[in-house]
């Protein structure tokens, strides 16, 4: 769903919800996202799950991120006082956040989120199923750039442990999972698949411009002898 100035809109939900695409009880206060027919989308079914959430609150640094950033979403949450929904923030890009908060890396508080945000990740990040779920990527994809399983299962270790709006034990190492997750890296950094959402094409149809672009990526990491 997009907001009225042509941005994608995430709502933080007052009741419980259930994402109409993987069928995953999200309950309440959610992060969703509104399909075509208003049924909710959990961020990750929606392919906003890797973005960063960035509050109100700082305008030079909003602004610097999401200049920055190719794909960005408003988070909206229902005010019962004021019977609107009211800005809660963004949710960019991690690398064009990072470029945001080095151009105000004058401003202290700027720093101070960044060792808190740091601090937080560390704790998120269980280093044992990184190394895990990482040596399994790169047993299926032996061809991938050198360190990028440790960036994918750093991502999926997040994902399973409480990003935004979501909450799910980590997932088995089997090779659906995996494949997944390493589809998912390859749509938002070896595409222009974010550009698409940016640009308001359906997320299917944009799924289905890029698919050449990823089964040829696979193939090249794979292990095709």
């Amino acid at each position: 769903m997009k907001t009225d100035d042509s941005e994608i809109a995430v709502f933080i939900s007052t009741r419980e919800s259930i994402c109409s695409e993987c069928r995953e009880d999200l309950g309440r206060h959610a992060w969703i996202t509104l399909a075509k027919n208003k049924e909710a989308l959990c961020l990750e079914c929606a392919d906003l799950g890797h973005l960063l959430f960035l509050p109100s609150g700082n305008t030079a640094l909003t602004r610097r991120a999401k200049k920055n950033s190719h794909l960005h979403a408003v988070v909206l949450k229902w005010s019962r006082t004021r019977k609107r929904y009211e800005r809660q923030g963004l949710l960019v890009e991690e690398s064009a956040l990072e470029q945001a908060e080095t151009e105000c890396l004058a401003d202290a508080e700027i720093r101070e989120r960044r060792r808190i945000r740091e601090g937080e990740k560390r704790e998120v990040v269980d280093k044992e199923y990184v190394r895990k779920y990482g040596e399994q990527i790169r047993q299926y994809y032996p061809f991938m750039p050198l360190g990028l399983e440790v960036k994918i299962a750093e991502h999926a270790c997040e994902k399973y442990s409480g990003r935004v709006g979501r909450s799910k034990e980590a997932k088995d190492f089997d090779e659906k999972s995996i494949t997944l997750a390493v589809v998912a890296h390859i749509r938002h950094t070896e595409t222009e698949y974010d550009e698409l959402l940016m640009r308001g094409v359906d997320r299917y149809d944009a799924r289905r411009i890029i698919s050449d672009k990823i089964n040829q990526v696979l193939e090249k990491w794979g292990d095709i002898s």
